[in-house]
């Protein structure tokens, strides 16, 4: 089977696995199946997928579809960005995850990281996504890292959408004074950055991975990060 066809292949397998936890056939397989016993399934699907889309990704030939030698920089400049939102959506006690909902009925649910943005985790997966698919221009970096861009972006509408079916007020009182779109609640006047309630060190943990990554990038990716 040809390269690229492959990739495509374990790419919509990738997204399907995903998308099917905002379907009514998770909670058909929930109830077949049991919640423990689902996620257990669920894991190993996505595990699975992944990897192999990893591996179809990296036997893909390539084939440029744009060449912009000062693309290759930005993802030196906002790396440390998406990784400091990365360990803080990992860190932070969010109501929008999995298995968190109860924190909706805190006094103040939206604190630290989430006073910026309700997902974190996820616009710092698309900020990756995004700037290594600008930086790297070819075919097979397009399908992959797109489909983290549009799985990240598309996964904050579907979480909120979720969330929104949950009974009572809190999920309201919670996107009321939050935002999907970074900035955009303290921009609109519903919130304010408190940067007291981020602290130092989950940014210092961010740069610091950043560090990390930045170094061991070709041996572990087989790529130079500049």
């Amino acid at each position: 089977m040809n390269p690229y066809i492959q990739l495509v292949v374990a790419t919509i397998a990738f997204l399907v696995t995903h998308y099917v936890s905002s379907t009514p056939l998770r909670a058909k397989l929930v109830g077949a199946l049991g919640e423990k016993a689902y996620l257990g399934l669920y894991s190993l699907a996505a595990f699975a997928t992944l990897g192999w889309m990893v591996f179809t990704y990296y036997r893909a030939p390539s084939a440029m579809l744009w060449y912009v030698p000062a693309l290759r920089y930005v993802p030196l400049v906002m790396m440390p960005v998406a990784l400091i939102l990365l360990v803080c959506g990992l860190l932070t006690r969010n109501p929008t995850l999995v298995g968190q909902e109860r924190l909706l009925q805190s006094a103040e649910p939206a604190r630290g990281i989430l006073r910026i943005t309700r997902h974190p985790l996820m616009w710092g997966i698309a900020l990756w996504a995004a700037v290594h698919l600008l930086a790297r221009g070819d075919a097979a970096s397009f399908v992959f890292f797109g489909s983290f861009l549009v799985l990240a972006l598309s996964g904050t509408a579907l979480i909120d959408r979720r969330r929104a079916a949950t009974p009572g007020e809190g999920w309201m009182r919670f996107a009321t004074v939050t935002s999907n779109l970074p900035f955009a609640a303290i921009a609109g006047g519903r919130n304010e950055i408190r940067l007291a309630e981020i602290g130092w060190v989950k940014p210092l943990i961010g740069i610091a991975l950043y560090v990390v990554v930045l170094y061991l990038h070709q041996p572990l990716f087989g790529a130079r990060p500049y």
